[in-house]
């Protein structure tokens, strides 16, 4: 029994979804796979607060190798880097639900002698063990990868009262053009934060100045009824994102977009960070693809294209009769 759990791509309100603000978050066609019938390769911290919870009893097989990008030629696996979309996230919800699934059996096994088949996992109890556990080994956090890898789809998420997090689907803009880049440079979203944080105490004005304009720009892509609206509400949010990284010291628009945004623009489109940003992957967002000549110029600055689609479903039990295909890893 293979459970797989999706990537995620935070398509807009980075940093000011910490604040309220509405992020738009999109599960992506790339993979954690958990098999509960192998030993665990290893133990993530996330996993390790799950079972510390007594959310989970133990870990599992994963494969993460579709959320990481190949190691050099000549290089060792462990080479590879994380993309930065949500491993940890994928990782934890995968474990759990495969061993739900495990659990299951025996049920639905009992279950199926009175025609009351007994479901894999209950989704909403599963959403809140990984949140829980996914905040905890990370010190705080939205969760809004936790959300796209239990749920799936294409996601409008907002924190609330108590750190609740409200999720419901949502419909991006027609005729809308994603392309996803990755870079060799990365930082760790905990460090990043943690600049944040301190310049919030060092000028609190310029903070909350700051991520005011970015939350209006997040505000206002959730209202984008067509690909220029949501294209000028993106450009706010970096704009917005780039000052504050600039007075907190941390890239959270790193060289490579700043000197690539302006081809961007040029084609109608925004080149924005996804996530924490401070390199890892990033969106070009437009009304049509990028052209030949902005391919070459990211490749030019170090940003490859990794191919991958928006939307995809939530954590689910393969099909057992189709055997999982090797995961597609990124050749960035």
């Amino acid at each position: 029994m293979i459970v797989r759990a999706p990537g995620k791509l935070v398509l807009s309100g980075a940093y000011a979804v910490l604040e309220g603000a509405p992020a738009l978050v999109a599960a992506v066609d790339r993979y954690v796979l958990a098999d509960p019938a192998r030993p665990a390769p290893l133990v993530t911290d996330e996993v390790q607060a799950a079972i510390d919870a007594g959310a989970l009893d133990r870990a599992v097989w994963f494969d993460a190798s579709a959320l990481r990008a190949s190691a050099p030629a000549g290089a060792p696996a462990a080479a590879s880097r994380k993309l930065g979309l949500g491993s940890s996230a994928a990782i934890l919800v995968a474990t759990l639900a495969a061993r739900a699934a495990a659990a299951a059996t025996t049920r639905t096994t009992a279950a199926a002698a009175v025609g009351q088949p007994a479901p894999a996992w209950d989704a909403r109890a599963l959403f809140l063990d990984a949140l829980a556990a996914h905040r905890r080994a990370q010190g705080g956090g939205s969760g809004v990868d936790v959300a796209a890898s239990v749920q799936g789809g294409v996601l409008c998420c907002r924190l609330g009262p108590g750190g609740a997090l409200d999720v419901a689907p949502h419909a991006l803009p027609g005729e809308l053009a994603v392309e996803v880049f990755a870079s060799d440079a990365a930082a760790r979203t905990s460090d990043m934060l943690e600049r944040v944080r301190a310049l919030a105490a060092r000028d609190p004005a310029a903070h909350r100045a700051l991520l005011g304009a970015a939350a209006e720009g997040a505000t206002a892509a959730v209202a984008a009824a067509d690909a220029r609206a949501l294209v000028a509400a993106l450009d706010r949010q970096v704009d917005a994102l780039a000052e504050l990284g600039d007075r907190a010291g941390a890239p959270i628009v790193t060289p490579a977009l700043r000197r690539l945004r302006p081809a961007a623009a040029a084609e109608g489109a925004s080149l924005a960070p996804s996530g924490a940003g401070g390199g890892d992957v990033s969106i070009f967002v437009g009304a049509a693809p990028p052209s030949a000549a902005f391919l070459e110029a990211a490749r030019a600055a170090g940003l490859e294209r990794v191919p991958m689609s928006l939307g995809a479903p939530g954590v689910h039990v393969l099909d057992a009769a189709r055997p999982p295909a090797t995961p597609h890893v990124s050749q960035v």
